[in-house]
């Protein structure tokens, strides 16, 4: 899929794929690419990955025909703009609690290269851009994703303002974050917890907001969830299925060979 199609299945509630990656390895995007994900989730909110390697990640996925969208280290619309000037096709806010945040993204998102005060009139009124201008900024800037992280108790007070706010194309549940403010942490099959999730994707989803939820933890639970309304699916990542396969694999080698009592 193109930045396009997805902001568009994303929008009328079409299922979009993503897996979330950190490797660094040249042999790596080729591997993604044949999982026949939509998009990679590039994580530099948690991850060490320096301004150099996330261009090379971004340029190498790009030229696969995979979006890579990254989350970075906070809700700085300047943060969000190095990411996009090194090959970014979107952008995942962390953290997100208000609608003056998600502006704030939308403006180094979907209206680059508008700064200042100049942003600011086109953020509160469109019809201050000349049409000349707005149609560049639209074909300039139409292929770029803006997701944010929902997960905390106040991002869920004010997720009817959050997805008012034109040009925010998903939300995304950060499962960890997300039970700790709910005073359960890593509780994921808890009611409360369940029941945070599915008034996420319902608000959301009514205000024609693509919504998801990064899980790692049990296909069937995703799966259950992702019935439950989401349509932005972003499966595990490349260091936890690599963990988890050799995990399993060592250990049914140690079985098969009589060693697990060492």
């Amino acid at each position: 899929m193109t930045g396009r199609d997805i902001i568009k299945n994303l929008h009328e509630g079409r299922r979009v794929y993503g897996l979330a990656t950190v490797a660094p390895s040249p042999l790596w995007p080729n591997l993604v690419k044949a999982a026949g994900v939509d998009f990679v989730f590039v994580d530099t909110e948690h991850t060490p990955i320096d301004r150099d390697t996330l261009s090379w990640i971004c340029q190498t996925y790009t030229a696969l025909g995979v979006p890579p969208v990254v989350r970075i280290p906070c809700n700085d619309p300047y943060e969000a703009c190095k990411a996009l000037d090194g090959g970014a096709g979107g952008i995942i806010g962390p953290y997100v609690e208000t609608p003056e945040q998600v502006r704030g993204l939308v403006g180094a998102v979907k209206w680059r290269p508008l700064k200042g005060g100049r942003l600011d009139d086109a953020l509160r009124d469109i019809k201050t851009l000349e049409p000349e201008l707005r149609d560049y900024l639209e074909k300039r800037n139409g292929d770029k994703i803006l997701i944010v992280n929902i997960e905390s108790i106040p991002a869920i007070e004010n997720l009817h303002a959050i997805c008012s706010v034109p040009g925010l194309d998903a939300v995304l549940i950060g499962p960890h974050d997300l039970s700790c403010s709910l005073g359960i942490p890593e509780q994921y099959g808890h009611p409360r917890f369940d029941e945070a999730v599915r008034k996420i994707f319902k608000i959301a989803r009514a205000h024609h907001v693509g919504a998801g939820i990064h899980f790692w933890l049990g296909l069937e639970q995703e799966i259950t969830w992702s019935k439950a309304g989401g349509n932005l699916v972003v499966h595990s990542s490349d260091v936890a299925a690599f963990g988890r396969t050799i995990k399993g694999e060592i250990e049914q080698l140690r079985q098969a060979l009589d060693e697990s009592r060492a």
